[in-house]
């Protein structure tokens, strides 16, 4: 049986820490995830979904990353929501989750992809109801944000629409799937249509994030008893936002008079 804090990567057979796998070796995070499968299991729930507030957009091209529980040698820490960037256009976000798997909770890695697939049933908001993604959606190369879920700056982007998502009445905190308490959902067949299809692994600006929050005592489940401070959140939030400004130039669409179609490309300001 699988241990508290057990790592298993690939066929490797070997157990590390994936918090300090991420430390020492930043460089290859990334790269070294597109070919190696790397999972956590802990005998421990992770707390639940803390109550949080989703930063306003930095500009047009970013996708939200809703936030989530991560383990570390210290245990579970909180990585805050984050603004990011696709790595090609088309691509959304699948959340990761926890699940309830041989006596153990178990992580299961987020990826990129052309649909949505199953991430637990896990109601992460923002979009994410905990099947699918209701946040925004592609529209010939451009992402257009739904500014009924999502903190946009409409002076700022101007690709929305407006479409209501229901919410139920009490919002479920459940952060991992199955066990005791966990969601109840199993994969539906458009959330499977994903498991067929292309996947990026997270991107290396989402591999610093998580390092980043990791260092981050205040975010220790055992420091803020699962639920992180506004000010703190709103601290991270702010350099997490300003960082990506200067070191990520902004995703922009420009639509050439001899091509009625819209294209991608990366332009600084």
């Amino acid at each position: 049986m699988a241990r508290k804090g057990e790592y298993i990567m690939g066929h490797l057979k070997k157990s590390y820490f994936l918090f300090f796998f991420a430390l020492i070796l930043p460089a290859h995070f990334s790269t070294s995830m597109a070919g190696v499968s790397v999972s956590v299991s802990v005998d421990v729930a992770p707390p639940p979904l803390p109550d949080y507030e989703q930063p306003e957009c930095p500009d047009a091209g970013y996708m939200w990353q809703p936030g989530y529980w991560a383990y570390g040698p210290d245990g579970y820490y909180w990585v805050p929501g984050i603004w990011v960037l696709a790595p090609q256009p088309g691509f959304l976000w699948t959340p990761g989750y926890w699940g309830w798997s041989s006596g153990v909770y178990v992580w299961h890695e987020g990826y990129w992809g052309r649909h949505v697939g199953y991430y637990g049933g896990v109601c992460y908001g923002f979009g994410y109801t905990g099947v699918g993604f209701y946040g925004g959606r592609w529209n010939h190369g451009v992402y257009y944000y739904n500014r009924s879920v999502a903190n946009v700056n409409v002076t700022v982007v101007h690709n929305v629409y407006a479409k209501t998502v229901i919410k139920s009445p009490a919002i479920s905190r459940v952060s991992y799937n199955g066990g005791m308490g966990g969601t109840l959902a199993k994969p539906m067949a458009k959330e499977l249509v994903s498991v067929r299809e292309k996947h990026i692994p997270p991107t290396v600006q989402q591999a610093q994030h998580m390092q980043s929050a990791g260092a981050n005592h205040a975010f220790l489940a055992s420091a803020n008893h699962g639920q992180p401070s506004r000010a703190d959140l709103a601290k991270h939030a702010a350099a997490t936002n300003q960082f990506s400004r200067t070191r990520e130039p902004p995703i922009r669409y420009s639509q050439p008079q001899h091509d009625p179609r819209l294209h991608w490309q990366r332009q600084g300001r």
